[in-house]
């Protein structure tokens, strides 16, 4: 089994890439941890637990960094909308984010499973940068880095340049691009998404 952590600002997308993940047969999420960006940390652990609810998945959810390293939260609710899933304000889930922080939960799984884990994330690159400069020891130690976000050979969807995750804390990306670590970057150009999906719920039936 491949060991996955999903490092996620849980809005509409996200979901659907965590249900994914939870449906590979030869995938095991090990962790969700959240980030802030589309919105709120507890919206987004909110979302998570809902969304894994959906799928009768246990992960464990952890809340990471609440806004990003040197500027102001700018949150997406112009796209997602103000509880990142298009306005649906879901029931809450039954179960809670665990005690611990997302940033140390990511350098413990990275040391626990050296060489095998997989990060994904779906969000600004706030926690993986701040567990790179707490422990930069563990860049050598992620079998790969696979990043939604950046915006190489196309219009960004902020602004003409930047594409809305790297956009939200260009300092964490640095870090991140910067640390060694083996980095994947799945740009805007490859994940085209229509407007009005923003306004789909989860479903495993989708997945």
């Amino acid at each position: 089994m491949r060991k996955f952590l999903i490092d996620t600002d849980t809005a509409s997308d996200d979901a659907v890439a965590i249900i994914m993940a939870h449906r590979w047969v030869d995938v095991h999420v090990e962790a969700v941890t959240i980030v802030s960006g589309n919105v709120s940390v507890e919206q987004g652990a909110k979302n998570a637990l809902y969304t894994l609810e959906v799928c009768k998945a246990s992960t464990p959810v952890y809340i990471g960094c609440a806004k990003p390293m040197l500027r102001e939260c700018s949150y997406a609710h112009w796209f997602h909308g103000d509880d990142g899933m298009g306005n649906k304000f879901y029931a809450e889930a039954k179960s809670k984010p665990q005690s611990a922080h997302a940033v140390d939960v990511i350098i413990d799984k990275i040391k626990t499973y050296p060489g095998e884990i997989t990060i994904v994330t779906l969000g600004p690159l706030t926690n993986i940068a701040t567990a790179l400069l707490r422990a930069p020891e563990i860049a050598s130690l992620v079998q790969r880095c696979v990043i939604m976000g950046g915006a190489a050979n196309t219009v960004g969807n902020v602004t003409p340049a930047a594409e809305y995750n790297i956009w939200v804390d260009p300092e964490a990306a640095k870090i991140v691009f910067h640390s060694g670590m083996p980095c994947e970057m799945v740009g805007w150009e490859l994940i085209p998404i229509r407007q009005k999906n923003a306004t789909d719920g989860p479903s495993c039936r989708d997945a």
